[in-house]
Formats: C-alpha cells, structure tokens, sequence
C-alpha cells in the first residue's frame, strides 16, 4: 500500500480501493480511503491535520476511560475479591493487587494497543515499537527526569529484581524477533514470565514482612516509602468536597430521581472550574463529551464511598447502555448488527433483554441504599471501559498505520514516537508529580515495575489470540535495521542502570537523571537516521 504515494494524485483513489493491502480489517473508519478519496489532492493537508488533532483525542479518550473508569472498577473487584489494600507490605497495595490489578490499569491502553496491532500482520511493527520504545522512554526519561526533580535513595532488591525480570523480557523479545516467528510455547512462556515475576514479588514481600515481624518499619534502602493514612500527599489542586460542609443542606432531603440522574451524568464541578486555569478549563472542555459518553455507558462501583456510587436511575440506564456498547464495539458492531434468523438484530434483543432487567431493578430498590448485587455493576463497568479502551486502541492503530502511509514512515518509529509517547504521558505526569510530592522511590519502582506487565502480557497475550488450532504460530519478522536498533537501546539503557544504580550505592542524583535523557536523546537520533537510511548496513 505505501506505492499509493507514487502514483499519480489522479489514481490514489482507485489504487487504494482495488488494493487489497489497503483494506482496513478493523475500526469504525476508513482513513485511509478517507484520505485519498473524500478529500481531494490538493487538501492533503488539511486532511492530515484533522487526523493529527484526531489522534490526540483518541489519546485522551484512552487516557479518561483508563484513570476514571477502567481503573477505579478494577480496584472494586478487587476488593470484593478480598485482595484488600495494605499500606505496610507493599508500594502502592498488597503485593499481588499491585502486581496484577494496578498493573493491568495502568498499562490498559498499552496492552489493548498491542493486541490490537499485532492482530494484523501490517501493523505488528507498531506493536513492536510501542512496546520498547516506550520502555526507552519510561526508563530513560521518566526516571531520569525524577532523579532530576528529586535526588533519592533506590529501594536496591525491588530493583535489582524488576531490572533483571525485565532484562529477560527484552532478551525473550529479542530471541523471538532473530527466529523470526513466536510458537504457542513461546507465548504462554511470555503469561508463565509474568506469573513468576507476580509469585516472586508475593514471595519477597512475605519474607521481609516476616524479617521485620509484621510491624511498620521504616523504610530501608531496600523497600519503597509510603505515605501512611495520616500522611498522605497533598493533591495539587483542591478537590471539589473542600466545600462540602459550607454546601451541605441544614436538614436531610431525599433528591428525586430527575435530580440523581441529572447530577450524576454532570462531567464538570462547578466549584472546581471556578478555581482552575485559563490551560485546566480548556483541557477540561475537550474531556467534557468523552467524559459524558463515558458516564452515560459505563458504571462506576467506588467502595470508599458510603453509598458505593450507587446511582439508581443511572445504574438502571446502564443495564441498557453498556451490553449495547459492548455488542456495537464488538468486531466493529459485526455482532450487534447480525440478523437472527435473518429477521431480528442483536442490538434489537439486547435492547428488550436490558429494559426488562432495568425496570425490575428500577422498582426493586431504591435511591438511598445500594442493593446488594451492585458489585456486580464493576464487572459491567470493567467489561464496558475494556471494550471503549479496545475500540479506541483500534482507532489509533489504524490512524498510525495511515499516516505512515502517507508519510512513508514504517510502523516501527511511528510505534516508538507516537504510540508510545501517546500511551507514556500519562505515567510521565503522575511519576514526576509523585516524586515532587516526596515520593521519588516510590516513582522509580513505577518505572521499572510496571512495563514489565506491558511487554511480557502485552506480547503474549497479543501472539495467543491471533493463534488458532490451525496456525500455533505468529510471524514477527522484523521489517528492517530500526528493529535490532530499538532491542540493542532498551537492553543497552537496562544494562546501564543494572550496572551504575548499584555503582552509585543506590544515591541517584542529578547526573544519573541527565545521563539517562541523553542516552534518549541519543537513541531517538540514531532511530531517525535509520529510519530515513541515513545509517544502514551495507549490504541493504
């Protein structure tokens, strides 16, 4: 496909209808006959910018369902799994809810977008360059840029061990890209890495929880501060319940449904928006139709609170909203849109199914207690924010692989610089934050601890749902020099901090933080000039 850009402007469009190659598999939209075809040559750019500025929402709607759904339902689940959190054994949580359920909300929209691009062969570069580079990136930038904001002393044996166990990821990666293929073996050995990685990290907590006896020890260089509950950091802008006693009404009400309904699908605090920047109140603009879609089909179960966040005229509109959001997402809405029988559709089945069971909660409960089921409504929220991750994921891959069709750029660098600077911005913000607010180990354990689930589960998982009884292997050719590039980067700044970390007696200062940013900058050099064969063996 990326011969269209050779062709005469007046043939674009009937090359990329007649080429197969540039068939679109997944996604609600065809960019790149888009491109092509509804927009005439000689505004190539200004389709190129509506794309760009489209890219950057689908990077928000990521980053919104992620932090405000996708992760909040994960920890109802686990708690109504009786993983409960537990300040004083590990980081953030219990070492496994950590490990497991932290882990697969931040890295959400890592995983999805790799799932997502290893399902085509085209795009599995993507796939490839998403990963390491953001594992670059997150290493080298991101704990550098905490050295720089705070010096600290590394807790050693989290990382030494997270160091190591991601050593052996990239290593794993690395053997599976030279063979050129990765078996069924190959990729459960990816799941059965991260299961021991999960196992070694419950193991090391227990064991050090029993050396100390139990109590809350101060932390030593080995294990990572936390703040206890009297301690907490302190938000850098003020929540919207500072005012909640000065707004509280004198005497108790009972607010109609209208109003619960009403009040909870509002994105905005107006008490909030009133305090905020000029920047804050515009980037909350762009979030507000993302955020009331959000609202409108996916449930949220928050524990801390008295009531759970139950909302009984919302949570009944959810019966309906979120099995039809998960039907018309599935496959692009091929299932939702399937005629049973040829007569009646599926969307039309699940839309009777789901208003029965609403109107029956809806007159079985009330407003003011939630019943006891509704941890059930985490799942759905859970499933629900899963598939708004997925189709947004599925978007953004294709949008990549578009530009770089247009640009003449391989997937890989469109996957290191894009993709993973998109799916990094995030973790970026709240590592600094939390290392300004005092916590810079804490942050540095982040860096290292959480892309190990991205690339062992991230890979793994991606190769095992293209496989099928027929097929028990996926293709990962490397499609040129830029590949071997980003492995010998990532393994290269891995083994650098293996090796200066523990030089420096874990005391990580400014000189290690600009060390690392320009190793990256170094690195996102050589990647370009390869890129555009600047540097290239010289056989090719």
């Amino acid at each position: 496909c990326w011969e269209v850009r050779k062709q005469n402007s007046s043939e674009w469009c009937h090359f990329i209808r007649s080429n197969p190659d540039c068939q679109m598999d997944g996604g609600f939209l065809d960019y790149l006959n888009g491109v092509f075809c509804v927009f005439p040559p000689q505004l190539l750019p200004l389709a190129v910018t509506l794309y760009a500025l489209w890219l950057l929402y689908l990077f928000i709607i990521l980053g919104v369902t992620a932090e405000k759904f996708f992760c909040p339902n994960l920890s109802a689940i686990s708690t109504n799994l009786k993983l409960s959190h537990n300040v004083a054994a590990f980081s953030l949580t219990c070492p496994l809810h950590g490990v497991t359920f932290l882990a697969f909300g931040n890295g959400a929209p890592d995983v999805f977008s790799a799932v997502v691009a290893f399902s085509d062969p085209r795009t599995a570069g993507l796939a490839i360059g998403a990963i390491f580079g953001a594992g670059v990136f997150v290493t080298t930038v991101v704990a550098g840029g905490i050295a720089l904001v705070k010096p600290f002393t590394a807790a050693s044996r989290p990382f030494l061990r997270d160091v190591i166990f991601y050593m052996l990821a990239v290593f794993l990666t690395f053997m599976v890209l030279y063979s050129g293929r990765i078996r069924l073996g190959e990729a459960l050995g990816y799941l059965g890495l991260y299961v021991f990685y999960v196992v070694t990290v419950v193991l090391c907590t227990w064991i050090h929880r029993r050396q100390r006896g139990d109590g809350m020890a101060p932390p030593g260089p080995w294990e990572p501060e936390m703040p206890t509950d009297s301690e907490e950091p302190e938000p850098s802008g003020t929540s919207s319940s500072d005012y909640g006693e000065e707004y509280r009404p004198l005497l108790p009400s009972q607010e109609t449904s209208l109003r619960i309904l009403t009040t909870a699908l509002s994105p905005l605090d107006y008490r909030k928006w009133r305090r905020k920047p000029w920047y804050w109140r515009l980037f909350k603009a762009f979030r507000v139709p993302v955020e009331l879609v959000l609202l409108l089909t996916v449930p949220v179960v928050d524990p801390d609170k008295d009531d759970q966040n139950w909302k009984r005229p919302l949570n009944c509109l959810h019966i309906l909203t979120s099995p039809l959001l998960c039907i018309l997402t599935l496959k692009s809405g091929a299932y939702g849109l399937y005629q049973i029988q040829g007569i009646f559709p599926v969307w039309g089945l699940v839309t009777l199914v789901g208003s029965v069971l609403a109107i029956i909660i809806f007159t079985t409960t009330s407003n003011e207690e939630p019943p006891k089921y509704h941890c059930v409504f985490a799942f759905l929220g859970f499933l629900a924010s899963a598939m708004w991750i997925n189709a947004a994921a599925t978007e953004l891959v294709n949008i990549l692989r578009t530009l770089g069709i247009i640009f003449q750029l391989s997937n890989t660098v469109l996957g290191l610089t894009l993709l993973a600077w998109g799916n990094s911005i995030g973790d970026t913000f709240s590592d600094l934050t939390m290392a300004r607010q005092g916590y810079p180990r804490m942050a540095f354990s982040a860096c290292f601890g959480g892309i190990i689930f991205n690339i062992l589960v991230g890979v793994g998982l991606g190769c095992l749902l293209q496989m099928s009884s027929s097929q028990l292997l996926v293709k990962l050719e490397p499609d040129s020099l830029l590949v071997w590039v980003l492995a010998g980067a990532l393994g290269l700044s891995l083994v650098f901090s293996f090796v200066s970390v523990p030089a420096q007696c874990f005391q990580l200062g400014k000189a290690y933080g600009i060390c690392l940013i320009a190793y990256y900058l170094v690195f996102l050099c050589v990647a370009l000039l390869t890129e555009f064969r600047v540097i290239h063996l010289s056989s090719s």
